[in-house]
This record gives C-alpha cells, structure tokens and sequence, in this order.
C-alpha cells in the first residue's frame, strides 16, 4: 500500500514531463519558422488532413502544401510537424533561400546532405547511388561518370535515341488504326527505359516489346519493382513488412542481372583497342579502371539502377506532359509545328525526320529554339519531382531571406517545393500559372526571369547529371512525334465540346477541359490516370 502514492506520484511526475516535452516540441521548438496553427497532439496533420478533403485526396502533396503557402501569405518557408510519422519539415517556398539549400558553402563543399527519406527507394536506386550518397564518395562516382553525359559525348549516341523511337512511333500508329485510348505514360516509359539502357550500356533490352517476352528479365524485374512504388503502396513499410521483403527480393534479382550486364561489359571494354571502344555511359566509367572489384561493381550497378530510374523517370513525365499541353494549346502547338517545317522540311514522316537527325543532328537539335522553349515551360509547370536535404541538430545550417531575417533550419528534412517556387509571381509575374513556352524566347523585361526560379533538374553541385540527355531525347521524339500525330485526352483533362463538338478557348488561349487533370506521388510526379490518350494523325486534326 506504501508502493501505490509513490506510485501515482511517479506517474503524475512522468505524465508533466511527457506532456511538457510535447509541449516545447510542438509551440516552442520551431516556433521561428512561419506555420500554421499546430495541434499539440497532432501536430499540423489535422491540417494538412483537413485542407487535403477540400479536392481530390489522392493529388500529390506539393497542392496541399500550395495552400498553405496562400493560407500564410506566401512566406519564403513553411515549417510542418508531422511527427511521429516523419522528421519535421521545413517546406522551402522561396527561389532565393532553395538556392542556398543547394549550392556549395564552407560547411558542406558539396551542398547540403540528401535527406534519410533517400532510404526509402534504396531498393530502387541502389546502397552507393550517386544521388544519395555523400561527401567524397558522391564527388567520386559524380567524376567518373560526368564524362558520359557531357553534351558533346552524348550527342554522338543520337543515333541510339533515334533507333529507339521507331517502336514508339509503331505503337502509335496501331493506336490511330484501332481508335483505343491507352496510357500515353506507360508508353513513354518504355520508350524512355529503351532509351537509357541503349545510351546508359549499349543494350537492347526490349521494353517497347508488345509481348512481354520479348522484354529482358531485368526489365520484368525493374518494373515490377517500379510498381511496388505505386500509388495504392504509398505507406509506411512497416505497416506492410512483405512490401519490404518483396522489394528486397525483386532487388536482388536486379543487381544481379545488371552485374552480369556489368562484368560483361567491362571484359569487352578491356579486349576492345582503344579506337574501337564503346562510347556508353558505362563504357566511358570504365576508363583508367584496370580491375573490376567486388565494390567497384556493386557501385558500377548501382549506378546503372539509378539511371534505369532516374534515366526514364524525367523524361517520360516530361514528354506526358508536354503532348498533353499541345493538344489544349492550338497556339504553341501551331508554332511547335511551324518551326519543325522550317528545321525540317514539309514532309512530317516520322521516317525523313529520323534520316535528317541521323545526318544532322547536332545542328538541328541545337536550333530547336521554340520546342527547347515548350520543354522548360512545361517543366516549370509540371516539374516532376523537388529535392529533399537534411542537416543535423547542431549544425548551424542557417538560410536568410530577401529581406535579411534568419532561419536555422538544423533537424528539419528541407524540401525545396518546386511546385510553389516555379510559380511566384513575383518572378513571373500574373501569367504564373498560365502556360506560356514564350516566356522562355528571349530574357525582356516582360519576360524577365531569374535562373535559381527555374530548377527542375535541380541546381547546384548535385544538380542531376543527366538533364543534358532529357533535353536532347524529348526535343528529338518531340521533333518526330509533333507534326505526325494529334493526341486527345480522354477522361480527367478532357476538352469541353461545344454544340458543334467543337473545342473552345478560354481567356488563356487554351481549350477548356470538363475536369483538371492533376498529378499524383508516386516517387516522383505523375498524371495521376497515366495520361490516358487516343491519337489520331494530324491530317485528321486538320480536317
């Protein structure tokens, strides 16, 4: 009985600190950091919950987020506690203070470290990959494969991406016989992954194969891997252990195949004399190596992981993305297809565009002037994904905004929302969320912009390394595409017909659509019904 108030004493004692811990993390720890107001039980998750019932609950956070951005009036940064469930956030709005998030500085040389959260696509990208891993190992993987994706390099594999787009263009075409809508998504994947494992390695892996036995196995194995990322797995993996255990094992399975894939290449690359090698990605790694080791070939595979992803990713959503904003932009389109006439010749086959990018690439490429400027617009409005860094309590990691005042941002995950930063207004002015490729033609006052407000590929030491081939590979299936084929949405983003069934613009020289089209996570940024097509020739589109 003497045991029981000492009892209760302790637990009071122990209830007060508990509660007085959670206080100080909740309303005093961040208390500096612009937010909205948090529950002391629930942090900022009733918010976020709330805000996301008021539209589609499966659109991806960086919406949500955009309306707590417009809640707070717009602050340079938003701090969000989520904990338990993650680190607290600190959502960075502004181009100015996402600018020295990412650029070199005397207390990390190499820009701020990658966040944790890169541990939950280990099994995608691989233990060593090139984009989480840090300090010196990251500067030197990021040497030695800088020289396979260096313009000039990767101009000479044009005649890889243009091999590559016959499939696609074969695809499209029994879709225009069949009238069948299809995932336009699903077949830019393929064609992008075709893509990378010809420039990344020199394979032909068959992922545009129409019978799934003409892909590889690795192929098999990375999309069924892929596809464990998908929308209905967005959980925790500890509320799904054989979630975890199947990623592992379709993982294993992979590196192993690329392994082979490695070691294969690598004894062909030293039988080679040296006017004869392979000009690939992973050739070109293998310079000044004379031994493969057993870690130089898990890194070497992990590399080519993270290209497989990394690789096809960006420019599938990218070319989604742009084909869809044709079909609702007569204008652009028109002058998309304009100035291909003009590079190009009358004659929009596919086949007499491929043979003058075969005998003239790199100078057709280069002057793709209005298609280069369609590529950024619509990655400024579609940017597929943001980065995400971490520094540790303790750090002293502090960023200024415009106006002077600072913020130590130490033990919060920094997330730089592209979403919101490609569309201040105060740099683009009240067009800034308006499609508009022009913008991009010349550096007026009208058109002004500054360069660390533009940054889907990321800015900095760690911008990505292969943002030189995805502008290369969607101008030249833009180029062979654009004049051929009229793409039709169907479904979400649908155009709205008027009595004559015919499309009408609205104030922004657009087609109206009966419902937006938005986009979901799903490691990165994706239309969320996979880009649901039909496609006709553009003949028809005329007529």
């Amino acid at each position: 009985m003497v045991l029981k108030p000492f009892a209760i004493a302790a637990l009071s004692l122990l209830i007060t600190y508990l509660f007085t811990k959670l206080r100080f993390k909740r309303f005093k720890q961040y208390a500096h950091l612009p937010q909205l107001p948090p529950s002391l039980i629930w942090g900022h998750m009733l918010v976020y919950d709330e805000i996301s019932k008021h539209a589609q609950r499966d659109r991806h956070p960086d919406l949500i987020f955009a309306e707590m951005y417009e809640k707070l009036g717009r602050p340079p940064l938003i701090f969000l506690d989520m904990r338990p469930i993650s680190k607290p956030v600190a959502l960075i709005t502004s181009h100015d203070i996402a600018e020295q998030v990412t650029k070199s500085s005397n207390l990390f040389p190499w820009s701020t470290p990658k966040t944790p959260t890169m541990k939950d696509i280990i099994h995608l990208l691989g233990p060593s990959s090139l984009n989480s891993a840090e300090g010196e190992e990251w500067r030197r993987l990021r040497k030695r494969f800088a020289p396979g994706f260096a313009p000039n390099q990767l101009i000479t594999l044009l005649p890889c991406i243009l091999d590559k787009t016959e499939p696609f263009i074969n695809r499209l075409e029994d879709y225009v016989r069949s009238g069948e809508q299809f995932s336009l998504l699903f077949l830019t994947v393929n064609l992008t992954i075709d893509v990378i494992s010809a420039v990344a390695m020199e394979e032909d892996l068959g992922a545009q194969s129409i019978d799934p036995s003409g892909q590889s196995q690795v192929i098999r194995l990375f999309m069924e891997l892929l596809s464990t990322y998908s929308s209905k797995y967005n959980r925790p993996w500890w509320l799904d252990p054989s979630l975890g255990a199947k990623r592992r094992r379709l993982a294993e399975q992979v590196d192993g195949m690329l392994r082979d894939i490695v070691r294969r290449k690598f004894d062909e690359h030293q039988r080679t004399k040296q006017g004869d090698k392979s000009r690939s990605i992973l050739s070109l790694s293998f310079q000044d190596i004379d031994e493969l080791t057993p870690e130089l070939l898990s890194h070497t595979s992990d590399q080519l992981k993270s290209f497989f992803f990394a690789g096809h990713d960006t420019t599938s959503i990218l070319l989604s993305w742009t084909f869809y904003e044709l079909s609702r932009s007569p204008r652009v389109q028109k002058a998309v297809r304009a100035e291909l006439d003009e590079l190009f010749g009358p004659d929009p086959d596919p086949s007499v565009v491929r043979s003058k990018l075969y005998a003239n690439g790199e100078d057709l490429v280069r002057r793709m002037t209005y298609v280069s400027a369609v590529i950024k617009e619509v990655l400024r409005i579609h940017p597929p994904a943001g980065t995400g860094r971490y520094t540790e309590p303790g750090s002293g990691f502090t960023v200024r905004t415009s106006t002077g005042e600072e913020f130590c941002l130490d033990g919060t995950i920094i997330y730089n929302c592209q979403h919101i930063i490609h569309r201040d207004p105060s740099i683009y002015g009240g067009s800034a969320d308006d499609f508009i490729p022009e913008r991009w033609l010349s550096n007026t006052s009208t058109w002004g912009f500054t360069p660390s407000a533009w940054r889907p590929f990321e800015r900095g030491p760690r911008n990505c390394i292969g943002q030189e081939l995805a502008n290369i590979e969607a101008r030249v299936i833009i180029a062979i595409v654009a004049r051929q084929f009229a793409f039709v949405k169907v479904g979400l983003g649908e155009l709205d017909l008027d009595e004559n069934d015919q499309p009408v613009l609205n104030d922004k020289d657009q087609y109206k659509v009966k419902s937006e089209l938005y986009p979901m996570l799903q490691v990165t940024v994706k239309p969320v019904d996979g880009m649901m097509m039909k496609v006709k020739h553009a003949q028809q589109q005329c007529q």
